[in-house]
């Protein structure tokens, strides 16, 4: 797996990822992490991958994590 960037956003860090015919988007925030993949054949280059990762998409990443976090947190009360 190669790394060809990173992005750092005040709410989460952004790496890109080329591998095995795919690129992936790997979106952290705090302890949890979100995998987006893509097939390499669906973009035109690498650099379609900056103009997936719109203010929206983060947004809607923000979303997941919250309802992620949320089904972490219920589980681990029930230990």
């Amino acid at each position: 797996m190669r790394v060809i960037g990173n992005l750092v956003h005040p709410k989460c860090n952004i790496t890109f990822f080329h591998w095995n015919n795919r690129y992936l988007i790997k979106v952290e925030s705090g302890p949890l992490e979100q995998t987006f993949k893509i097939q390499e054949y669906d973009l035109s280059g690498e650099e379609d991958l900056q103009k997936i990762v719109s203010e929206e998409f983060i947004n809607d990443c923000m979303k997941q994590f919250e309802t992620m976090a949320l089904c972490l947190r219920k589980s681990v009360e029930k230990l």
